[in-house]
C-alpha cells in the first residue's frame, strides 16, 4: 500500500512539473514583468533593459536577417526607433535564430545587415535562445511593447507592428504606435494582442 502511495505521489508530482513547464513555455502575457537580459549587439556592445538610460520602456522586436516579412518591415522598424527612442521607447531588435539551421542569421551576417541597412537601434544576438523562450516569441517579426513602472518593465502589447507587411502605404492599423499612444497618455491599450505574421523561429536542434 505504501509503495502504491509513493507511486501515485511520483506520478502526480511529475504531472504537476509538466504543467508548470507548459505554462512557462507560453511566455509573457499582458501585464507580466519582463525579466532583464544582457545580449551582445552588432556594434560590439551589449544591450539590457536596465541599461537603457532614461528609458520609459522599450519596443522589443524578435527579428532576423532572412525572413521576407522582416525585410519588408526593416524600414518601419528604423522609423519606429527614430520616432520613439527620443521619447523613451527605443527599439531593441533580437535575432534568436540558430545559425546552424539558418546560416544567413549568424552574428557575422547580422553585423553585415545592420551596416547595410544603417540600423539606428541595437541589433542583438540571442544565441542561447533563452530570451525568446522566456518571452514566448514564435515568429519574426514579433513585437513586445514594454512600459517601465518603477523598476519593472510591464508587457503592454504583444503581436504585429501593423496590419500590412506588404505595403507600408496601405497600413490602416498601426498596432504598435496605437499602443504607444495609449501608454504614453496613461490610458489602457485597446488592442493588447494581435497575431504576429512572419517566419517561424529556427530553433537549435538537440545534439
Amino acid at each position: 500500500m505504501k509503495k502504491i502511495g509513493l507511486f501515485l505521489f511520483s506520478v502526480l508530482f511529475l504531472a504537476a512539473q509538466e504543467f508548470v513547464q507548459a505554462q512557462d513555455s507560453q511566455g509573457y502575457k499582458i501585464g507580466d514583468n519582463a525579466k532583464d537580459f544582457s545580449l551582445k549587439t552588432t556594434d560590439g556592445s551589449t544591450v539590457s533593459l536596465t541599461g537603457l538610460d532614461g528609458a520609459k520602456g522599450a519596443i522589443v522586436i524578435f527579428s532576423c536577417n532572412t525572413c521576407p516579412y522582416v525585410v519588408a518591415y526593416e524600414d518601419r522598424m528604423i522609423e519606429l526607433h527614430n520616432k520613439y527612442a527620443s521619447q523613451g521607447y527605443p527599439v531593441i531588435a533580437i535575432n534568436s535564430n540558430d545559425a546552424k539551421a539558418s546560416p544567413g542569421d549568424s552574428f557575422e551576417k547580422m553585423q553585415e545587415r545592420a551596416k547595410d541597412k544603417g540600423f539606428t537601434f541595437p541589433y542583438a544576438y540571442d544565441e542561447s535562445q533563452e530570451v525568446i523562450k522566456t518571452y514566448g516569441g514564435t515568429r519574426t517579426p514579433h513585437v513586445y511593447l514594454l512600459h517601465k513602472e518603477g523598476n519593472d518593465f510591464k508587457v503592454k502589447y504583444i503581436g504585429a507592428i501593423d496590419n500590412n507587411y506588404q505595403d507600408a502605404s496601405a497600413v490602416t492599423e498601426r498596432y504598435v504606435e496605437e499602443a504607444l499612444a495609449a501608454v504614453m497618455n496613461g490610458q489602457p491599450v485597446a488592442n493588447q494582442t494581435t497575431k504576429a505574421i512572419g517566419c517561424t523561429i529556427k530553433w537549435t536542434k538537440a545534439e
